[in-house]
């Protein structure tokens, strides 16, 4: 644990505050408070700095002296950025000396697509003889239907599933909900899964001690079955809601529709995905190219 001193308590004492300012006052979801506050303590236990005192001098060695990928640098950036901000609004600091580190230049992340027939192997492969069969055919048909993140759809409640409307209400980054369209084929195999589960409890995705599926686990679930189709790609439980995402907007959606669906605060997050469109036909033509 932390126990080096500063002017307002230990760094422990600091960053426990920092959590609790990102989770209710930032509203920031569990994983970013988690992670961000996980940084924050491995960093000031690495560089035994005083964080009201530290200048950026002390970052840039670290980062100099780490061996992190640009990503990782990036993302610390980031949560020492959000950390020393909140030191601001607690009078602890005058300045953010993460204003003078140059942040590493990022290329833009494409991630990884599965094809329609892929995405369609991997549903068809789960053995739906048992009810946990039958659940993980339901989680699967929700992460790809509706373009969940899987954060989102092990919370997702029945009570949150509007069968006559054919809407999920899902509740995103931030606690902010939004309305998702589910399509037919997710609804019956939710039906299917519920008319065998032995549990009764309102969270939709249950394990087998009738507690709430771990995300963890969907990401387990995922893998193996994506084995079991002999589909040769490192995928998680993000790859169905990039593939949704893909093969919504080559059928033709409309951006903004997109957006609103996969719950993205800026349309320019949501545009990577006519990036992978358009690098999918520009490598359709130059391979078909007489003078490829």
């Amino acid at each position: 644990m932390l126990q080096q001193g500063t002017g307002r308590g230990t760094v422990e004492q600091l960053t426990d505050r920092f959590r609790y300012y990102l989770q209710f006052e930032r509203k920031m979801s569990p994983n970013t408070v988690a992670s961000y506050g996980s940084d924050v303590e491995i960093f000031f236990a690495a560089v035994q700095s005083d964080p009201i005192a530290m200048d950026a001098s002390v970052i840039v060695d670290y980062l100099a002296d780490a061996r992190m990928s640009e990503r990782s640098q990036a993302r610390l950036l980031s949560a020492l950025r959000s950390f020393f901000n909140f030191l601001i609004l607690e009078k602890l600091r005058e300045d953010n000396p993460c204003d003078k580190v140059a942040a590493p230049k990022l290329g833009r992340h494409i991630p990884a697509v599965l094809s329609v027939d892929e995405v369609l192997a991997i549903l068809e492969s789960v053995d739906v003889s048992s009810w946990r069969g039958k659940r993980d055919r339901a989680i699967l048909e929700v992460l790809y239907g509706c373009g969940l993140r899987v954060s989102e759809a092990v919370t997702l409640r029945i009570s949150d599933i509007f069968k006559e409307e054919g809407f999920l209400r899902v509740i995103g980054k931030g606690d902010k909900q939004r309305l998702v369209p589910i399509g037919q084929l997710a609804l019956d195999a939710i039906d299917k899964y519920l008319a065998d589960r032995p549990f009764s409890d309102d969270i939709l995705f249950l394990n087998v001690h009738g507690k709430p599926l771990s995300r963890i686990s969907v990401f387990n679930l995922i893998k193996a079955q994506a084995i079991a189709a002999g589909v040769n790609k490192e995928i998680s439980p993000h790859t169905f809601r990039h593939s949704f995402a893909t093969h919504l907007i080559e059928a033709g959606a409309d951006l903004r529709a997109v957006q609103e669906m996969l719950g993205h605060e800026s349309i320019l997050t949501t545009e990577i995905y006519t990036h992978i469109d358009r690098a999918t036909w520009q490598r359709s033509i130059l391979d078909h190219h007489p003078r490829g």
